[in-house]
């Protein structure tokens, strides 16, 4: 199991563009669909427009962008609580997650494969197939996983861990329950208004699987 940290990209970034096959749907989502709430993940229009109690999509307060994969033990390790944090956010902070393995190295994290995932965790944000890692390269993500949190103005405001917790194997790893700590506390802060801590502790995960 490789360990590999995230690039840990200067805050202040902005959130590059994407377009991208959600796997659930088959259909192209783009960076401002997703902020927007205008994918099709197959809720009706209305659920889709206006969800969390009402909230519109102008009313999104950032956008959190989730690099993943299926295989991976450190994205094993926390998945449900990714999942739980999609629908603890949903109509408060734009979500979307990435795939940018490499599939015909490590075909078990293709696209068939992600789409079992999202179904079998239900995700309530859309699962996209980053085929040309045009995407990762662009982000600048290491690792899976790896988080990117941008506010209102597409700007980044958060890149690090999960939480604490990571996976037990041999000697490495630890027995700490995932919590998310810290990046929901991030995305709280984001939520209030304010700036998260600039005292962020860097992701850690498998390396991407870049095609050679």
């Amino acid at each position: 199991m490789s360990r590999t940290q995230s690039a840990m990209v200067a805050l202040g970034a902005t959130a590059p563009a994407f377009e991208l096959i959600d796997v659930v749907s088959g259909r192209a989502v783009g960076r401002d669909d997703v902020f927007a709430a205008s994918w099709d993940d197959g809720r009706s229009d209305a659920d889709n427009l206006m969800t969390g109690g009402g909230t519109s999509p102008s009313g999104r307060h950032g956008l959190l962008v989730m690099f993943l994969c299926v295989h991976c033990p450190f994205v094993i390790h926390v998945e449900e609580e990714l999942a739980r944090i999609g629908k603890d956010y949903e109509g408060k902070i734009a979500i979307a997650a990435i795939s940018s393995n490499d599939v015909e190295a490590y075909p078990q994290d293709a696209p068939t494969e992600m789409k079992k995932q999202a179904e079998r965790l239900g995700f309530r944000f859309p699962y996209l197939y980053d085929e040309t890692q045009e995407v990762a390269r662009a982000y600048d993500a290491a690792c899976t996983p790896d988080f990117f949190l941008f506010d209102a103005e597409m700007a980044l405001v958060y890149r690090g861990q999960l939480d604490d917790s990571r996976p037990r194997r041999g000697d490495s790893g630890n027995d700490l329950p995932v919590t998310g700590q810290d990046l929901r506390a991030a995305m709280d802060a984001v939520l209030a208004g304010k700036r998260p801590d600039t005292n962020q502790r860097f992701s850690i995960g498998c390396n991407i699987k870049w095609k050679e």
